[in-house]
């Protein structure tokens, strides 16, 4: 069973979904005691949600290539950057190690493409949903990707930043995200890409009219899927 490094705390609270994920996919596909073989490096997520606001993103690109070291130096046979939005800087924290990145979009764009979909709907952070990095990410894999008009990509970000990342969660926010869900499906979406790891707390298939994608189960899959390589 390979290690799996997970570089989080970006927010602890979806980490420690990514965590129990792991552990959870472990233990169903190897049955009895077995459980995930990870080390964890988790940030002060303060301090990168400053450099993010203040657009010090090479600075964060310094701080998350440091700790994904770390994850190397710890026996990590592969890295899980535990965040969407912080995949702006993957290519800088890929190249300052030796193990291989699993990329948070291509896998949920795999996920995507299995279903048979093209046009999809994105929910995350104003970072993700309005920056080319991760929309663009998707595109390459031939997905069409919608995100809310201005009004609601404000009110998703601020219910990311102020109540989930916090560990709140309000009903009237669920009620939000639904309609906004909703105008994405008028507008064409046949899914919807959960683009923010904090989302799955509100938001599951349940909550949508289409296929949701939620992006840490995809990746948490991917990884277990890639760590059990040699053992089933």
């Amino acid at each position: 069973m390979k290690t799996i490094g997970l570089l989080g705390g970006m927010s602890w609270e979806s980490t420690a979904e990514y965590y129990r994920l792991l552990n959870q996919l472990t233990r169903d596909r190897l049955g009895g005691l077995h459980s995930s073989r990870c080390v964890l490096y988790s940030v002060d997520f303060a301090e990168i949600e400053q450099l993010q606001v203040e657009g010090r993103w090479e600075q964060a690109a310094e701080v998350l290539a440091e700790a994904a070291g770390a994850l190397e130096s710890a026996g990590a046979d592969m890295l899980l950057i535990c965040t969407n939005t912080m995949h702006k800087v993957a290519d800088q924290v890929a190249a300052a190690v030796g193990i291989p990145l699993l990329h948070l979009a291509d896998t949920t764009a795999d996920a995507v493409r299995t279903n048979g979909l093209r046009r999809i709907g994105l929910l995350g952070t104003a970072f993700t949903m309005e920056q080319d990095f991760y929309r663009g990410r998707l595109e390459s894999h031939g997905l069409e990707v919608l995100v809310p008009d201005a009004a609601g990509r404000s009110t998703v970000h601020r219910v990311i930043y102020e109540e989930l990342c916090l560990g709140i969660v309000h009903e009237e926010s669920r009620k939000s995200f639904m309609a906004i869900i909703g105008e994405l499906v008028a507008a064409g979406a046949e899914g919807i890409v959960l683009g923010c790891t904090e989302i799955e707390l509100l938001i599951g298939p349940e909550h949508s009219p289409v296929p949701v994608f939620p992006t840490t189960r995809l990746h948490a899959e991917a990884a277990v899927t890639l760590a059990l390589t040699d053992v089933l």
